[in-house]
């Protein structure tokens, strides 16, 4: 491998860092959609349930029993925003080991 191809791998990384940062943007923006619209229905269920007289100690459990799809894409919004943090630095890592190597060669 010379120092050319080693640089044109370098480019590679750069453009799928390029990438994945805006793809973390866009993960970014949609967790923390995800995470409003969950608070906005967990807090219309709760007041639902009071206003229909249940026992405030049974309120908590029922409202997250009934909110459990939008916790659920609000995890899962987390967890897709927490995997493109590890791809970039993944693609960190790549590019410094190749950065080295090319340092060796020149």
């Amino acid at each position: 491998m010379d120092h050319i191809q080693i640089s044109d791998m370098i480019r590679e990384q750069m453009e799928r860092l390029d990438k994945a940062q805006r793809h973390l943007f866009k993960q970014a923006t949609k967790k923390a959609e995800t995470e409003r619209l969950y608070r906005m229905a967990l807090a219309q269920e709760i007041f639902k349930l009071r206003s229909e007289g249940y026992p405030v100690a049974l309120i908590a459990d029922m409202s997250r029993g009934s909110t459990a799809e939008e916790k659920f894409e609000r995890d899962l919004a987390e967890s897709h925003f927490r995997a493109t943090v590890e791809v970039i630095d993944t693609i960190k890592v790549n590019i410094s080991a190749l950065q080295s190597m090319l340092r060796f060669y020149e």
